[in-house]
């Protein structure tokens, strides 16, 4: 199979010619039909979250099931997919209290239990996330990936897995926005905007979109934003003054320090800063002390949607099928699996809110 292949941090990805293993007991192999490019791949690419290498990165895929190991009884070949970094394990507190998505003791943790599943005769190949969607197939545990709907468009739905999931889920689960509220969120990129229409789906009155890139406001204003602020010093004082001192919930999309101060001071008393955007290992912004007592102000963490996306991906899906939830807004651009690094260098440069990577039939 062709997979892109990460080898040197801050390099091109090269696209090799690898072999993928026989599914195991517990394994399913994929057929990749589409995946999405994602800040999250790049954050390996730059070496903020560094993967051992060389390593075979994304995440965000749907595809098609080629096989399935001998104890998978819930897929069968020809089932139509879309997967996820969520995979758990079933028996930790957090899964028994029906949060997966958070479970500690996820089979990707566990290195005995990874085999050498990508390889290309001499080494062998990280799968990030236990996944490794920039490539024509995958070998995935079979708690990392969950059937759609059918009739949804394989070329869009791998989106469901990371970008809907993430920005949707935080607002629908995670801050459990409430209707007729005032919401602000700062990064208006592919889960941003996702944010926005979750918070639209939930009610809220007024969604404040905030991005340093004026481009992307008529993308937001498209999934349900209401008003635009530029981001930058002053937009703080911007959207206290538009919300007459401040919004119930705000949103954190990036997953830089400042910007995270910065949604903080653009809550009202009462209000709740979500942390959705994916900060460098290490990272750490200041929480005022005084100011969360006096305010009583909350500040909460989302992973992956605040949901287990094997009941989520399907429900979103069905969304997108009824004409509720946008995708095809989202996506820039269709490329092909050797234009990834030329993908990457157009979201970092703020051209497009995602890229997908189609691959042929």
């Amino acid at each position: 199979m062709k997979a892109a292949v990460l080898r040197e941090i801050k390099a091109p990805l090269t696209i090799e010619e690898l072999s993928l293993a026989a599914p195991g007991p517990d394994e399913v192999r994929v057929r990749v039909v589409s995946s999405g490019l994602c800040h999250s791949d790049y954050h390996s690419i730059s070496g903020d979250f560094p993967v051992p290498m060389p390593a075979v990165l994304g995440h965000e895929a749907a595809g098609v099931v080629e096989a399935v190991g001998s104890d998978v009884t819930e897929f069968k070949k020809g089932d139509e997919v879309v997967t996820c970094v969520s995979q758990y394990c079933g028996h930790c507190r957090e899964c028994l209290d029906g949060h997966n998505n958070v479970c500690g003791n996820k089979p990707t943790n566990r290195p005995a239990e990874q085999p050498a599943r990508i390889t290309n005769g001499s080494e062998v190949f990280t799968q990030y996330a236990g996944l490794g969607a920039f490539a024509e197939e995958m070998l995935i545990h079979r708690t990392g990936l969950t059937k759609i709907p059918e009739g949804m468009p394989l070329e869009k739905a791998g989106l469901l897995g990371c970008a809907v999931l993430t920005g949707v889920g935080a607002a629908l689960n995670g801050a459990q926005v409430r209707p007729g509220s005032t919401v602000v969120v700062v990064g208006c990129g592919g889960v941003g905007l996702n944010v926005i229409q979750g918070a639209k789906l939930c009610g809220a009155a007024r969604i404040i979109a905030v991005d340093v890139n004026e481009r992307k406001f008529d993308l937001a204003r498209v999934f349900g934003a209401t008003d635009c602020v530029k981001g930058g010093p002053d937009a703080v004082a911007e959207v206290r003054e538009l919300t007459g001192g401040g919004a119930d919930y705000a949103f954190e999309v990036i997953g830089l320090t400042q910007t995270q101060e910065q949604a903080l001071g653009m809550l009202r008393r009462l209000g709740t800063l979500m942390i959705v955007g994916m900060a460098p290992a290490g990272s750490q912004f200041k929480v005022p002390g005084v100011m969360m007592m006096a305010l009583q102000l909350q500040i909460r963490g989302s992973l992956m949607g605040s949901v287990p996306f094997q009941i989520a991906i399907p429900e979103y899906a069905q969304l997108y099928l009824d004409g509720k939830l946008k995708l095809d807004e989202m996506i820039s651009q269709n490329i092909r699996l050797e234009d990834i690094n030329d993908g990457y260098a157009k979201m970092m440069a703020g051209d497009v809110a995602r890229s997908v990577i189609v691959f042929d039939s």
